[in-house]
């Protein structure tokens, strides 16, 4: 490999003394030297640094090395630069240099410095080092694999200064210490030895070798910050290992474990059904459960609007796996199930990968599945959401919907899926299986093999695949272990599938039931990929391995669940051989099946190299340590067994020992076991001809270590063991994950350092960001250059190639984004970037995961009495050697602490949190031809023990232990400070804490210190004579990990565990001097985790310091115990604990709430209880709790020793304790407060006060003279940046306005230009509106906003104020883009940003969640903190936690550093009794009225049979309780309430509000659908004056009337009293004058008689609304408002119920009575008439034909209904026999409804069935249905032909019918619509339309119609008659004669039918037949005359 190398000699003549640092920059790749500490004039950093480099070095190319000035707290000083080129070294190959340094001025200084530079070109020459520390190594190519070191072109295999071979150990050394670069492998993009970490902290590429404090460098993050990390909270992740891989954190439990899931389905409405006159039901089917809807008959497209709720309790996997199927089913009765019309599919995990987790308002599209050539069969709207526990669902207001009209924009499906989609076949080709497990006992077997003696394979297998709902199955193999089926399983489902996983499930067929051997999942997404340049799905042929339980059989497998893909498999059971294609269908041609079911058909055998080479691989493993055994298992011998497939496995592995398979284990059949031995060379099947694998280590005793827990005494002694394996070739796979791997470790490494320095709050978090981003880049630059070696290797699939290019493109893409947002990362943006990479890191995550699997994962067994016990899993990609360092995995050759866990449901629990043993191993897996490399991982100081065996091969076998005779002394010493946040483990919500350490094989525990969860211990352990194996230099970079475990002590029992973390001591050799920067250590957080959950965290340091020849006299001495009470217990030492300083904390006692019983026993003489680091203080005693829950004194003080680094505070304690008679103190409950932070005290900057307060400011801009109505004005500041939008209303007329129509979307105002018909409701749907389009300009705005993302970091760059840019960037419709700073004003619902141009209504704000969300819980002043009791939880963090709470406590603290600055004690008025919490309000109890306004309930839960509610509430405080039962509202789960309750209250006794929604029963108690909780105390009291909201404007009468007893001028009088400012000063023209604001607005008001008269309420109000904007005590008041708050349930905690729009109105007692409520009662629907004429139709199809004539006629008549379920269906009388498509009619259909404006519904009320109690309401569309027919008398009529015209929009109607055509029905879009209800009277022609067979609409007819709208009113004055009835009837139609029925009036038949047509016919016939008689008769009587003639009678 071509590398360049600069030796770093020293700098000289530098001037002053202190340290220095040096950085070495070449190809824009820095290193930085080690600190040189303390020196004067020379520096000497001895240093190597190495680039390897891709491309040879070109002669112009530079280096450059800077010398800094280093300094902790600063930024480095630059020394000097100097840069040199690089030419003589790219001829010469080498070159020593001195040469002087550069300054800033580009002026030769003193200073110079000294380097050596070599380059080691293409042909690896280069000359050697001085001392010796490069080597050539001996090339180790085979040649039959060259491929793999083509890179690789100079022999030295090992890149940067790995040794070479153990010989040359000791040369090597001195350069590897000085190679070894923190800085990672993406980074420097070198070929690094498998010696360094791929995993280690993004540290800065300081070396590592040298005293470089590198904390003291985090802390400061000062040195070149892009490259600087920080102590992550969990300081193992950032070890500078190269020797030890880091521990995984968490000890996940296995996925298996059911959680709730609750899915919601809303079926709003279908159209475009394919059918004539049908009676549709749509099915909502998911997994096995059904529901339907009700039936709407003859329509195709039914209005449901029905709501469907699904709860679920299963693993997530098996959760989003199931299919939600939506079906669309014509005429389904109880007799007979009905034909389906259309299904739609998809999976619920597709639904919960959706933003929001749901789909709203989206068209299915109707497809069916026994027809694919069908097309689309109709659309299907619904919403459908999944919630999980804790998931918050935002359903979008749901007011009136009018945007979802257009289906194609609409269509439910991801974003991204193409709205056509396309039939395609799934293939899956199942060709063979092997390696399968026993499913039979033996005892049968013996049997028949004693009667037949046959010896039989005890498996019958066949393998079943799942995939979208529908599952096929191959045929069943009887008895083999390895079967060859050769069957392809043939899906057929729309493409792209809506359903993410296929699962192909190996199963063993038996008579009684047939069990899954395994289960495998194909992630779709990972099989394809749907870019331009994407692929089909495709996969293989490639081997999958499947994993499960154990493979011994037992007839009742406890892991079972773990073989249906439940859980993490715990054993290998078997390897499938599949492959997977898809085909899109042309469902045009002719010879296509047209059905979906699964086929299976056979299909050809595949070739052995199809799925690669087989190579021999070679797994070993050695055992360092083995600690931590669980003491159930610590008394019997222990082995751990090492197993790859069924490699190694000696108890259950091999199904069948075959004598011909001496080498093999069952794995292979003979003629590949041949083909092996010969390609193998011959040395090699010489030398390892009889190498048989070791795969288990000996038995041997555990030995106790305390009382926990046992270890194995290995000492120096460590076991190996290794394993032959055969496995086709197929690394490349692994590789190429392993890069991707390793940069999304290093990536997410970065983003956790950048998030703690965000949480820390230190400097320079963009800069860290910068560094990650640059880091990701030159990573993916690095993978695109390695990947590219596509060699085309035996067995390489179509899916190999194709993810490799995706990943090319990917892995491309990503670089240059990084490279892009680098430059983008700004200080204010750092936050918005860190999600952004936070997506890569997802994105490489998921291209590094493999789907084609190759050799399966290696699995660690202890093993005890023959017996599996505790098992760990390790993926073989990450011990998997390559010679290229970023392709090898991330713990090949590396020691790794593995820690052992129960297998299966064992894990789940409390049993999964303990650790069954700690290992810590070496793994090694690679091709046996590179098995020359397997120790060099390895700690170096061991001696190899062989298997003692005569023969010549000895040297290549490998050792079955290894002896250390290296052996280290070391003293550990745990600085234990203290833990917090711990979880309660006692029933008091308390813990006995205490810790235990556990290092090697040595554990120590420290005090237990009783009732807390913030124990301080402040205890050092000291661990003498730890003995560590290995070398000095080795162990001090990389000590094995310390495991520190927190436990709960029981009087009873062993205690009880708490959680874990882990740690990395700091190391100090006996050489190295004890002092900064290293030493002392500092304190730092760790993580404690327990099972997946965080459970706290400890502050603690950890120093091991080795001990020389002197003993541990030589060690930093120990202070003796200094605290005579606390016995022999060491403190942490001076210089380790923090420096403190004096706080004085203060606490507002105000008083304790909803105490629960304790012990049965209520509370009555409660006291509270602060304690902090030590100290405290008492409450008063509360004398009666149920009297007044209030303290008498509200504030006291104590004084306490804090550490100066707010990081390190220590909890506060609240404890509540119940005093009882005779002394006796019962806890009640506790609640820790962490973080103390937000209570430190900080004087108002009354200088600067941010407001500029020089002069008065002038608030509001005067208008201009031409503004509209209402205007926005923008107040821009120099020094505040908000964005102020305040309206001004002009004084206008009556008259004025209603010439000023304006036209406007909610409310339609045409018809109420009168104030007198507005009401509340106006002003809600209004204000609705307003939300609506806030939402989607904050979409719109988000969009934009990314698009000019760009363009906004230019402007940036050039430093505009961000006011200017909310200027420029005014959004499309007046919507203002909100400057940065003003985001926390709340989201863009400001009162003020609300009202844009609708000037007609006064509106309200509608929150869309609940008020105190937006005010930060009102805890302005008043805190509230809950008490918890009990133990805490163990499943999710706080999914327990509600039921702990026992109480709650209100009060507040404040903390400050004395001595404090006199300033604040002098103001005026301090009283000094109240501290810092002055002119807060007194707690005695007050009486208020509380008035509580319920405008509506949404999306409720059903709660009975039949799928719906009967709501009504319920509210609560303290004990009165109003329930409104009578007034429930049936079956609705949208109630609309429109309800005020008032109650009067007292707090403090009575303030918790709860407003019920129960369901209404006939029969059994009322249930609970779901409940919200409001506090009102902290509202009453808050600054934010949540008493009654101030609304928008002043008015005294109207439907906008105010509210509040006091008038703003009051309000505003009284707010500025108590915030110590000057009254309002009122001045002449609409100005007010507030604390050096002046505000401006109207004067003038009108009352109820329309007189005008002078006011000031206006201005005050002006002010109210813009009481932000006054310093110092301004905030925002709370708006007229409606919240809308989640309905939940303590039974399905965590899960919303619904939801509930409210608000609370609050009013003292004590002051005047506020008025009347105000009337939000429901708005009644207006009666209205409709009156449709139909006057003629036209061109309609002519069905029948004549039966004498045969010609075309038809008996027209039409039928129209407007209520959705026909029940109002009305007829005309049938024009009978048209000829020609014409009817005439005049004919009235009369159509009465009940109809809401503002909703755009009409309501029906009806009773459901005979059986129902009572009527229920029901809101539709207003959609008027006219159907044409052809009426037949012996037969069912036909249906001809329809139009549905929505009143509120439908197309105007043609002038004549020539004009009319089908296209006013195909373009109804693009046409413009009018509604009835503004047009009143309509009449045209419209088209009638129906669907022929293939599914195109067609025209069937006109009809000319009349509609005509009138009020019940105008209805009553002027009647009409139905049909042509009295009154006003209409004139009979003038038909043509042949209208009317033949067999009624056969006369008129004949004269009609017959003679008109036939007139001449009959005459001609007539005659023909008169000739014909006369002719008959002629010859009848013709004899006779003849006779008698002739004889002349």
């Amino acid at each position: 490999m071509m590398s360049l190398m600069v030796h770093l000699k020293s700098v000289a003549n530098l001037r002053g003394k202190g340290d220095r640092i040096a950085k070495v920059t070449f190809r824009g790749l820095s290193f930085y030297s080690h600190v040189a500490a303390n020196c004067e004039e020379v520096a000497h950093f001895n240093e190597t640094f190495r680039w390897p480099i891709a491309s040879s070095l070109d002669g112009g190319e530079m280096l450059e090395v800077q010398v800094y000035n280093y300094s902790k707290v600063f930024t480095n000083r630059l020394v000097g630069t100097f840069c040199m080129v690089l030419q003589k070294v790219a001829e010469e190959g080498q070159l020593e240099l001195t040469d002087t340094l550069l300054d800033d001025n580009n002026t030769s200084i003193n200073t110079s410095v000294t380097i050596e530079i070599r380059y080691q070109s293409m042909d690896g020459t280069v000359g050697m080092w001085r001392n010796g520390e490069l080597l050539d190594v001996p090339d180790d190519r085979d040649g039959v694999f060259s491929f793999e070191t083509e890179s690789l072109l100079s022999g030295q295999s090992h890149g940067s200064g790995a040794s070479a071979g153990r010989s040359l150990q000791g040369s090597i050394a001195t350069f590897r210490k000085a190679a070894r670069g923190v800085s990672s492998v993406m980074k420097l993009g070198k070929i690094k030895s498998s010696k360094d970490d791929p995993r280690k902290g993004d540290e800065p590429a300081v070396l590592d070798m040298v005293d470089l404090d590198r904390r003291a460098m985090r802390l400061a993050g000062m040195l070149e910050p892009d490259a600087i990390s920080l102590a992550s909270v969990t300081a193992v992740t950032t070890n500078i290992s190269n020797k030890r891989s880091k521990p995984d954190i968490k000890m996940e439990p296995s996925s298996g474990r059911p959680v709730d899931y609750q899915i919601n389905v809303t079926i709003v409405e279908a159209r475009q059904l394919i059918g004539l006159n049908m009676d549709p039901v749509v099915c909502v089917e998911i997994g096995e459960e059904k529901k339907y809807t009700s039936m709407k008959e003859s329509t195709n497209c039914p209005y449901y609007n029905e709501y469907f709720v699904f709860d679920f309790h299963v693993p997530p996997d098996v959760m989003f796996d199931k299919i939600i199927k939506l079906s669309v089913i014509h005429s389904k009765n109880l007799l007979r199930s009905g034909t389906l019309v259309g299904t739609f599919k998809m999976d619920v995990g597709t639904v919960y990968s959706q933003p929001e987790h749901q789909f709203y308002h989206k068209w299915a599209i109707l497809s069916d599945p026994d027809d694919i050539t069908a097309g689309c069969k109709g659309y299907l709207k619904c919403d459908i959401a999944v919630v999980g526990k804790g998931d918050n669902i935002k359903t979008p207001h749901k007011a009136n919907e009018t945007d979802e009209d257009d289906i194609e924009g609409n269509l439910l499906l991801p974003e991204g899926f193409p709205a056509e989609r396309q039939w395609a076949r799934f293939y899956v080709k199942i060709h063979r299986a092997e390696g399968l497990p026993k499913m039979n006992t033996n005892i049968m077997a013996n049997v028949k093999k004693a009667l037949i003696g046959e010896n039989r394979d005890l498996v019958d297998p066949y393998v079943q695949v799942h995939f979208s709902g529908q599952r096929g199955k191959t045929s069943v193999q009887k008895s083999s272990y390895e079967p060859i089926w050769n069957e392809q399983v043939i899906f057929t489902e729309l493409f792209p599938p809506l359903c993410k996983r296929m699962k192909v499930q190996i199963r063993d067929s038996d008579k009684v039931n047939d069990v899954a051997i395994g289960t495998h999942f194909i992630d779709l997404r990972k099989i394809s990929n749907d870019g331009d340049k994407g692929f089909l799905p495709t996969l293989g042929p490639a081997w999958v391995n499947m994993y499960g339980s154990t493979r011994q059989y037992t007839l009742m497998d406890e892991h079972q669940d773990l073989n249906d893909g439940l859980g993490e498999g715990v054993s290998f059971r078997a390897r499938l051989l599949l492959s997977i294609a898809v085909e899109i269908l042309d469902t045009t041609s002719p010879e296509i099946i047209s059905s979906t079911d699964v086929q299976v058909e056979s299909v050809s055998n595949i070739s052995e190299s199809a799925t690669g080479k087989m190579e021999e691989f070679f797994l070993f493993g050695a055992f360092l340590e083995a600690t931590m055994i669980d003491r159930k298992i610590g008394d019997k011998s222990t082995t751990f067994e090492i197993t790859i497939g069924n490699y190694g496995n000696q108890i259950d592995g091999t199904s069948k020992p075959s004598l011909s398979k001496k080498k093999k284990k069952d794995g292979e059949s003979e003629e590949e076991e041949n083909e092996l031995i010969q390609n193998s060379s011959d040395e090699e099947a010489e030398e390892e001809g009889d190498l048989v694998s070791v795969s288990s280590t000996p038995l041997m005793r555990p030995v106790i270590t305390d009382r926990n827990y046992f270890h194995l005494p290995y000492f120096e002694k460590k076991p190996c063991v290794y394993i032959r394996s055969w496995w086709q070739d197929q690394r490349r796979r692994f590789y190429n994950s392993n890069i991707m791997d390793k940069i999304a470790d290093k990536l997410e490494e970065g983003l956790n350092d950048v998030q703690e320095i965000i949480k820390t709050e230190k400097a320079f978090p963009e800069r860290r960001l910068r560094g990650v981003l640059e880091e990701l880049s030159i990573g993916c630059s690095r993978f695109v250059n390695l990947a590219n070696k596509d060699i085309n290797q035996a067995g390489r699939t179509k899916l190999d190639r194709e993810r490799l290019k995706s990943c090319m493109r990917e892995m491309d893409n990503m670089g240059q984004q990084a490279k892009q947002m680098r430059t983008q990362v700004k200080k204010n943006i750092v936050k918005e970037k860190l999600k952004l990479v936070q997506n890569f890191l997802q994105r490489l995550r998921f291209l590094a995961d493999e789907p084609q699997h190759s050799i399966p994962d290696v699995f660690v067994w202890m093993m005890s009495n023959n017996k599996r016990i505790a098992y760990a899993r390790i993926p073989s990609k990450d011990i998997l050697y390559s010679v290229m360092d970023e392709e090898t995995g991330k713990d090949c050759g590396k020691v790794k602490a593995v820690f052992l866990k129960l297998p299966g449901k064992k894990g789940f629990g409390q049993a999964g949190w303990t650790v069954q043993a700690k290992l810590e191993l070496y793994l090694w897996l690679g091709l046996n031809k590179h098995k020359k490399e397997f120790l060099s991982g390895l700690p170096n100081g061991f001696e190899e023990v062989k298997v003692a065996k005569a023969g010549p091969s000895l040297h290549s076998t490998p050792p079955v232990s290894l002896v250390y005779d290296m052996k280290q002394v070391f003293q550990l010493r745990a600085h234990m400070y203290q833990a917090r946040s711990l979880f309660a483990a006692d029933n008091s919500g308390l813990s006995d804490p205490f810790a235990r350490v556990f290092f090697s094989t040595h554990s120590q525990v420290t005090e237990i210190l009783s009732e807390t969860l913030c124990p301080t211990w402040d205890q050092l352990l000291v661990f003498d004579n730890v003995e560590l194996f290995g070398e000095a230099s080795e162990l001090r970079d990389d000590p094995p990990i310390i495991v520190v475990e927190i436990y709960d002590q029981d009087t009873v029992g062993k205690a009880e565990f708490i959680g874990r973390t882990f740690a990395k001591p700091t190391i100090k050799m006996c050489d190295e001097h004890y002092g900064p920067p290293r030493f002392p250590p500092q304190l730092e957080y760790y993580q404690i985790y327990r099972g997946n959950c965080t459970a706290g965290e400890l502050l603690a340091a950890f120093e091991l310091l080795q001990i020389g020849q002197g003993g541990t006299a030589d060690l930093p001495p120990l202070e003796g115990p200094t605290d005579s009470e606390r016995g022999p217990i060491v403190p942490v030492p001076l210089g380790i604990r923090p420096v403190l300083s004096r706080y004085r904390i203060e606490v507002l006692f105000w008083g304790l709430r909803d105490l629960k019983r304790i012990n049965l026993a209520q509370v009555d003489r409660p006291r509270v209880d602060i304690e902090c680091a030590g100290r405290g203080v008492q409450s008063a005693l509360i004398q009666n709790y149920k009297k007044n829950p209030n303290f008498s004194t509200l504030v006291k003080w104590f004084e306490v020793d804090l550490p100066e680094n707010e990081l390190l505070h220590p909890p506060l304690n609240i404890r509540v304790v119940d005093c009882r008679a005779f002394g006796r103190n019962t806890l009640v409950g506790s609640h820790a407060v962490t973080c103390l932070r937000r209570f430190i005290y900080c004087a108002p900057d009354k200088s600067s006060n941010n407001w500029g307060s020089a002069g008065d400011i002038i608030v509001n801009l005067e208008p201009e003279p031409a503004v509209r109505k209402m205007d926005t004005f923008v107040k821009l500041d120099a020094t505040s940046d908000a964005v102020v939008k305040v309206d001004m209303i002009e004084e206008e007329s009556d008259k004025e306005k209603k010439k000023k129509k304006k036209k406007k979307k909610g409310v339609e105002e045409e018809e109420e230009p009168d104030e007198s018909l507005l009401d509340w409701w106006s002003k809600y749907f209004a204000s609705i509106e307003t939300l609506k389009e806030t939402l989607r300009a904050q979409e719109e705005a988000q969009a934009e906003a990314e698009e000019r993302e760009d363009l906004e970091i230019a402007i940036e760059a050039a430093d505009i104020k961000s006011d200017d840019l909310v200027r420029k960037g005014s959004r499309t419709k007046d919507k203002f883009k909100k400057s940065s700073k003003d985001k926390r004003k709340g989201h863009a619902l400001d009162g003020a940003e609300i009202r844009t141009t609708k000037a007609k209504v006064d509106e309200l704000l509608v929150y869309n969640k609940e008020l105190e969300t937006e005010y930060g819980n009102f805890e302005d002043w008043l805190h509230t903190f809950n008490l918890y009791r009990g133990k805490a939880g163990d499943d999710d963090e706080h999914a327990q936690d509600d039921d702990r709470i026992v109480g709650r406590f209100k009060g507040s603290l404040c903390m400050y550093k004395l001595p404090l600055s006199e300033e604040i004690t002098r103001d005026a008025g301090f009283d000094p009794n109240m501290g810092m919490f002055q002119s807060i309000p007194h707690n005695d109890p007050i009486n208020v009225l509380v008035r509580v306004y319920v405008v509506r309930a949404t999306d409720l839960h059903p709660a009975d049979i039949n799928g719906k509610a009967d709501p009504y509430i319920v509210i609560k405080l303290g004990k009165t309780e109003v329930k409104d039962k009578e007034n429930y509202i049936s079956k609705q789960l949208n109630p609309v309430f429109g309800k005020s309750f008032d109650i009067e209250a007292t707090f403090p006794m009575k303030s918790m509000l709860t407003v019920s929604v129960y369901d209404w029963d006939l029969v059994g108690t009322d249930d609970l659908i779901g409940e919200t909780k409001i506090d009102l105390e902290n509202r009453f009291y808050s600054k934010y004056r949540a008493t009654c909201g101030i609304s928008s404007s002043y008015s005294v009468h109207g439907y906008n009337v105010w509210r509040d007893p006091l008038k703003p001028s009051q309000i505003l009088a009284k707010l500025c009293k108590e915030g110590k400012i000057d009254p309002p000063q009122y001045g002449p023209g609409g100005k007010v004058k507030v604390a050096k604001r002046i505000f401006i607005g109207p004067t003038v008001m009108e009352d109820e008689n329309g007189l005008k008269k002078q006011t000031e309420e206006h201005l005050a109000l002006t002010v109210l609304n813009h009481w932000e904007e006054v310093p110092r005590v301004g905030c925002r008041l709370v708006p007229e408002h409606v919240e809308t708050r989640p309905l939940l349930n303590p039974d399905k905690p965590g899960i919303e119920q619904g939801r509930i729009e409210m608000w609370v109105d609050m009013f003292p007692m004590d002051m005047p009575a506020p008025g009347p409520a105000i009337d939000i009662s429901p708005r009644k629907p207006k009666r209205y008439e409709l009156r449709v004429i139909i006057w003629n139709t036209d061109e309609v199809t002519l069905e029948d034909d004549d039966y004498f004539t045969g010609e075309k006629s038809s008996d027209i008549f039409v039928r129209g209904w407007l209520k959705g379920q026909q029940e109002d269906r009305q007829d005309t009388d049938v024009h009978y026999h048209s000829l020609t498509g014409e009817g005439n009619f005049n004919w009235r259909f009369v159509f009465p409804f009940d109809y809401l404006m503002a909703e755009e519904k009409i309501v029906i009320s009806k009773k459901e069935s005979m059986f129902s109690w009572d009527e229920t309401e029901y809101k539709i569309p207003p959609r008027l249905t006219l159907q044409v027919w052809d009426a037949d008398h012996f037969s069912a009529d036909d249906f001809l032909g329809a139009i549905e015209l929505d009143l509120n929009r439908f197309p105007r109607g043609a002038k004549t019918s020539k004009q009319c055509s089908i296209d006013m029905i195909r373009n109804e879009q693009a046409l413009p619509a009018i509604s009835i209800f503004k047009q009143k009277r309509v009449k045209g022609w419209w088209p009638f339309v129906a669907r022929d067979e293939n599914d195109e609409m067609e025209l069937t007819g006109k009809v000319e119609a009349e509609l005509h709208l009138v009020t019940a009113e105008e209805a009553e004055k002027s009647p009409v008659g139905l049909g042509r009835n009295e009154p006003d009837p209409l004139e009979k139609p003038n038909r043509p004669d042949t209208t009317f029925l033949w067999f009624l009036s056969p006369l008129k038949a004949i004269r009609y039918l017959v003679c008109n047509r036939y007139k001449w016919l009959i005459i001609k016939i007539v005659s023909a037949l008169l000739l014909l008689v006369m002719l008959g008769l002629f010859l009848y009587s013709m004899p006779g005359y003849l006779v008698k003639k002739l004889l002349g009678a």
